[in-house]
């Protein structure tokens, strides 16, 4: 087989994988939680087996889905926290991005933060073990940013990823706390979490000739 055959399959391939993501998705937001295999192959209009063959099990589908959601995540966080806005600004500006963004698609994130909990869910699906490295992802994420957008002085590096870590931290139990009781509007929480976060970053000089935070 030539490379442009070869680049061809390829290409095939991932396009199939989007548009079974695509199905997965509305699968996910009409059924939530317990959205099956079965119910995913039937909306791509494929049976099982093949579902299986592109991503193994359910928990290659969600790794797969996690990958998308939080790359698409991570996109808008950076173009919030690199929006043309003083720091403060741009801190709510990410706050709420990522609030709106579970706020937006709440049986997406459900489906990704909480499946076990839906009776009709997949027996044996472990949320923790595939939960757990989405979110240690986005901690590293915004550890990078920070640490390319503010000069924290000595032991920076280390210092970013532990803010990284604890704001993701921070926002994942806030908006899984919020998301649940919805006991105040968004706009006041993202407030909130803003001033808590502030005593830190208002402290911090940005890094010499760099877009700062």
């Amino acid at each position: 087989m030539g490379t442009t055959q070869r680049e061809g399959r390829r290409t095939a391939t991932e396009r199939r994988r989007r548009e079974l993501l695509e199905a997965a998705e509305r699968v996910v937001l009409r059924d939530g939680p317990g959205a099956s295999m079965n119910a995913i192959a039937a909306e791509a209009g494929i049976t099982k087996p093949i579902l299986y063959r592109h991503f193994g099990d359910k928990g290659g589908l969600y790794r797969a889905l996690a990958v998308r959601h939080t790359d698409a995540l991570v996109d808008a966080l950076r173009a919030a926290l690199d929006a043309p806005r003083d720091r403060r600004e741009r801190v709510a500006a990410a706050l709420d991005t990522y609030l709106s963004a579970i706020e937006a698609r709440p049986q997406v994130y459900r489906f990704l933060m909480h499946p076990a909990e839906h009776p009709g869910g997949d027996r044996g699906f472990d949320v923790g073990r595939h939960s757990a490295p989405l979110l240690r992802r986005l901690g590293e994420e915004l550890a990078t940013v920070i640490a390319e957008r503010v000069d924290l002085g000595p032991g920076d590096g280390e210092r970013a990823r532990i803010w990284g870590h604890g704001i993701v931290g921070m926002m994942y139990a806030a908006g899984d706390w919020w998301l649940r009781e919805r006991p105040y509007p968004r706009d006041l929480l993202v407030r909130q979490l803003a001033d808590l976060l502030w005593g830190g970053l208002a402290t911090a000089d940005d890094r010499a000739g760099g877009p700062g935070f």
